[in-house]
């Protein structure tokens, strides 16, 4: 890799995916290769929010926000695991105890396509209800997403490792996986919401952003989805139901496999 051709990415030409932060040069231009690169399987990591010792958000008759998004996770990971071309991979399959810097070390290890957290948090009133999504921001779309970011206990940034690099490929280099991963986590949102609103209850404004710390990764498009609101004692009843929880797990299955096939992760 030289300066000569991160120029050229920066100026606009195509940039092939995060993993390694491998960037096209000119010797890699030929079609045996290009096809060899459509053929690896999309990586989706899902994160159970929660587990062990710390039992999330607790409904008004006892429902556990561990349990829930564990139950949701795991019908996500079996429906993804299904479809052709993605691999899944779950940050606790149990119910386990994981800070947030190891679930994001999780989604970077395995070089996710997508990162998809899950929960069903308290709300900061007890009528707001419906699934919603958030990407990160430094600044909080509004005071509700910034109160639900505060709750789930913010953390440092992490930074792409560019010890080894020039400093002006270094600033290439974070540009564009910012710039990529931005991107990708907005359409992972803006996807998941126009799929569950044709078939579930949304929160009012339910597209928002938030200084979440397990959104941190900088080189892996993440999303947050809170399935509802245990605080709500309508969604407690609904995610008490392991119906209503399949289905759940099933409209993000549908959107997140026709997602990843299509720009900005094909």
């Amino acid at each position: 890799m030289n300066r000569r051709v991160l120029l050229r990415i920066a100026a606009g030409a195509p940039f092939l995916g995060l993993a390694g932060l491998a960037l096209p040069g000119d010797a890699l231009a030929s079609q045996p290769k290009a096809a060899a690169r459509k053929a690896v399987p999309r990586v989706i990591v899902i994160d159970p929010g929660h587990g062990g010792k710390d039992p999330g958000a607790i409904g008004a008759k006892g429902l556990l926000e561990k349990d829930v998004t564990l139950d949701i996770g795991r019908e996500l990971g079996r429906l993804l695991g299904r479809a052709k071309g993605i691999q899944v991979r779950l940050t606790r399959d149990s119910d386990e105890f994981l800070t947030l810097r190891e679930r994001v070390r999780i989604g970077r290890a395995a070089k996710a396509d997508l990162f998809i957290s899950i929960h069903a948090d308290s709300a900061p009133n007890r009528n707001a209800r419906g699934l919603s999504a958030y990407t990160l921001s430094e600044t909080a779309s509004d005071e509700f997403a910034q109160a639900l970011a505060k709750q789930e206990n913010l953390a440092d940034g992490l930074g792409v490792d560019i010890q080894h690099q020039d400093a002006d490929v270094a600033a290439i280099l974070l540009d564009l996986s910012a710039r990529r991963v931005k991107t990708a986590s907005l359409a992972a949102k803006q996807a998941i919401i126009r799929a569950a609103g044709r078939e579930l209850t949304l929160l009012e404004n339910p597209m928002r952003s938030a200084n979440f710390a397990v959104l941190k990764a900088p080189d892996v498009p993440s999303v947050l989805v809170e399935t509802g609101f245990l605080s709500n004692p309508k969604d407690e009843a609904q995610l008490r139901d392991p119906a209503r929880r399949k289905r759940i797990a099933a409209i993000l299955a549908r959107e997140v496999t026709g997602l990843v096939a299509t720009a900005p992760f094909a």
